[in-house]
């Protein structure tokens, strides 16, 4: 008799668990669709058709080297990406806690705009679920543990809206042809290996420093200061992102892998590594 009670209490918590897993799953999904609508529905109508290599006329030496190593005459303006990664991310804003994650990404390039839904594996079978955007001007950090308890819920703000058209403006390497002036970057020389590159967004506007190898490709792209969140607060810290292992992709060449991090007083804190596994361009 006890036995059998203790089964059915065990199966019922069992069911439990797994109805409640699937809600969160299912307003996670719902609260994506809402973000992805707004996306969609910012894009104007009309967009720029190709490249045209007298764009790169004016432009500093290193973004020319760029651009011609990345784009071909005619390439088509990319005005949608969809990116599918796979990494690690460091949980901890002190230690080395990384853990593995997955994600889609979806981009549009006028106007700027993005929505990264992550999916970090925690625990078994208690995912945090995480939409990093930036939709119509606004920056948005929501994290949820298995699409149920909110971990973080920022939104809006000064330096949120910033901090993720920063973002968007460093992940450009993925989508090149984001980075023409046509698609209102605007780039001042620095010296024979760097520019900076300025884009303007309603009222947001950002500025990073892009660094370029021996083959001309970006190395690096730097923030004087990006926002950082420490105990709730958010604290203007100098911020980086890696770029490696080139390859073409629709007839760009793009990097594969990356790593971003913070750089603090005492040394350069990476905070996320990753790979893309799939990409598609409209």
């Amino acid at each position: 008799m006890w036995l059998k009670m203790t089964l059915f209490i065990i199966l019922g918590l069992v069911a439990v668990i797994a109805a409640v897993l699937i809600l969160g799953a299912a307003r996670w999904q719902s609260a994506s669709r809402e973000l992805q609508a707004r996306l969609e529905a910012a894009q104007p109508p009309e967009q720029p058709a190709t490249y045209d290599t007298r764009e790169l006329d004016g432009l500093p030496m290193p973004v020319q080297r760029y651009f011609r190593a990345v784009l071909s005459e005619g390439r088509s303006i990319v005005s949608r990406v969809s990116v599918m990664h796979r990494g690690t991310f460091n949980m901890s804003e002190t230690g080395e806690q990384w853990k593995p994650f997955t994600s889609a990404q979806q981009v549009t390039t006028q106007p700027p705009g993005f929505i990264w839904n992550g999916r970090i594996a925690m625990l078994p079978g208690l995912p945090v679920r995480v939409h990093d955007a930036y939709v119509a001007g606004e920056g948005i950090l929501r994290a949820s543990l298995s699409g149920l308890i909110t971990l973080a819920n920022m939104r809006g703000t000064p330096d949120m809206n910033q901090g993720e058209l920063m973002r968007y403006l460093a992940e450009a390497a993925w989508y090149p042809t984001a980075l023409l002036p046509s698609q209102g970057v605007r780039w001042t020389t620095v010296d024979d290996t760097s520019a900076k590159a300025t884009l303007q967004d309603g009222d947001t506007r950002v500025s990073l420093l892009f660094r370029f190898d021996e083959q001309g490709l970006i190395a690096s792209v730097l923030a004087e200061a990006r926002g950082r969140t420490v105990a709730g607060k958010v604290i203007a810290t100098p911020w980086e992102g890696r770029w490696f292992d080139y390859a073409l992709r629709d007839g760009m060449r793009i990097p594969l892998e990356g790593e971003v991090a913070w750089l603090l007083p005492e040394g350069r804190k990476p905070y996320w590594r990753g790979r893309i596994t799939e990409i598609r361009f409209e």
